[in-house]
């Protein structure tokens, strides 16, 4: 083909509280012309920063246009849980635990941490923002505690250290008396990504062109180049890089492929030392379910925003990537009772920001990182890990419209293809009942 057309433009649920806490942002410099670009990227978020940061390291000097639908950190980039996770993390298994080359991926996931970790030092972002704390796998019952001893074993055959955590560390780290285990790993990067993803902006605004409020409508050839068109203006480019995650999908690639799946949140207020004394715990923590269905806790301080508790659950499968009102409505109830639950000290608390964020996954947990058509190239499908896989797939499609050969190129260009969903409306259907089966099968979790 030579012309693809937007069947979609993002639809975003609630407040992207990350970057809400943080405060206003310059004013967004919206494409309103014609012009021309070496690369052109599509998105914004943590694959399209991250391509345009790697372009910059693999052709300096050349000229990167990077298009963000709406302003930077207001997408899925700032309406995740700021986990960046180096260790497997399947989300469609019971535990974790991957079914691929878990040891390949884990020396992948640490390339991205030390790529975003360079960024951070290069850009000067608040390193409050970029937090080498690791995190815990929380277990409210046998089950979740059993989880945790396999996924410990999955490690141990590994060579990756973990560390049991009880009941007693488990409430002295939270505050919370719902845990009766945890599994502390010492991997994980906490981020602010709102904050982390910001800051990647303002530091590439030397080498590149970064557009906000400018959403691509499509793009078609132009002789040996691509023109990409936007409302206002359009770019044209010899090599483009889709970096829009489930909206790869909206350009008519991977059709009846992709899982468009949300995962809702909400975030207290800020809370004062009253609060804080009463609730006790570590001022910072990351606690993911032992049961991927669970739900997931994390304590923040980053100095900017405050002293606030994000809770994590509930998900939907919307083919149609809008979540809906109504089920973010739902998600919300849920959460409250689920944020009562673990910490009574505190319940009845009403959250300040509540959100949808869209993720993206494939039926064999693959990524779409490789050549799609001409120059053009793809860093989508982040199987719910978002910030190590996309920093990972937008390095490595950076490389391969550089004509360059890594570790990663050859691990994402080597999967294959994501297999295809039953036929709609069933997959769905189908889909959406497994999900809250399995959220009330996981529901103390």
């Amino acid at each position: 083909m030579s012309t693809y057309t937007a069947k979609r433009l993002p639809t975003h649920r609630g407040v992207a509280a990350w970057n809400a806490i943080l405060g206003s942002q310059p004013a967004p410099q919206v494409l309103d012309t014609n012009i021309t670009a070496d690369f052109v990227i599509i998105g914004g978020g943590f694959a399209g920063l991250s391509a345009a940061r790697r372009l910059t390291q693999l052709q300096p000097g050349a000229k990167i246009a990077v298009l963000e639908a709406g302003q930077l950190a207001e997408s899925s980039a700032g309406r995740n849980s700021g986990f960046m996770i180096d260790l497997p993390h399947d989300l469609a298994s019971d535990d974790y635990a991957g079914a691929g080359d878990d040891r390949a991926l884990i020396d992948l996931n640490r390339q991205a941490i030390n790529f975003a970790r360079g960024a951070v030092e290069d850009y000067d972002i608040d390193p409050n923002f970029f937090d080498p704390a690791g995190k815990v796998n929380g277990a409210a019952g046998e089950a979740g505690h059993a989880h945790n001893q396999t996924y410990a074993q999955h490690l141990n055959s590994l060579g990756e250290s973990s560390e049991m955590l009880d009941a007693q560390q488990m409430k002295e780290l939270t505050g919370s008396p719902h845990y009766v285990s945890g599994l502390y790993t010492p991997g994980t990067v906490m981020l602010q990504p709102a904050g982390y993803i910001r800051g990647l902006g303002r530091g590439l605004s030397a080498h590149a062109k970064v557009f906000e409020n400018t959403p691509a409508t499509g793009f078609n050839k132009v002789g040996s180049d691509w023109q990409v068109v936007t409302p206002k203006g359009s770019v044209t480019a010899g090599r483009i890089i889709l970096a829009n995650n489930g909206h790869l999908e909206s350009f008519g690639f991977a059709k009846g492929r992709l899982m468009q799946l949300f995962l809702f949140a909400s975030m207290t207020p800020e809370l004062d030392a009253e609060t804080q004394k009463k609730l006790g715990g570590a001022s910072r923590w990351g606690v993911t379910p032992s049961d991927p269905m669970g739900t997931t806790m994390r304590r923040i301080d980053t100095g900017q925003g405050g002293n606030r508790i994000v809770t994590r659950t509930c998900a939907v499968l919307a083919p149609g990537m809008d979540p809906g009102q109504r089920n973010l409505a739902r998600a919300t109830r849920v959460q409250q009772r689920k944020f009562d639950q673990r910490f009574p000290q505190l319940a009845g608390m009403k959250m300040e920001y509540e959100w949808a964020g869209h993720l993206c996954l494939s039926l064999n947990s693959v990524s779409v990182m490789r050549e799609l058509d001409q120059n053009v190239f793809s860093a989508c499908v982040q199987n719910g890990l978002g910030t190590a896989r996309g920093t990972l797939t937008g390095m490595g499609a950076a490389e391969l419209a550089c004509d360059e050969s890594s570790d990663i190129t050859r691990y994402f260009t080597a999967e294959a293809q994501p297999k295809r969903l039953p036929p709609a409306p069933f997959a769905e259907i189908g889909a959406n009942v497994v999900l809250r089966w399995k959220e009330w099968r996981a529901r103390d979790e």
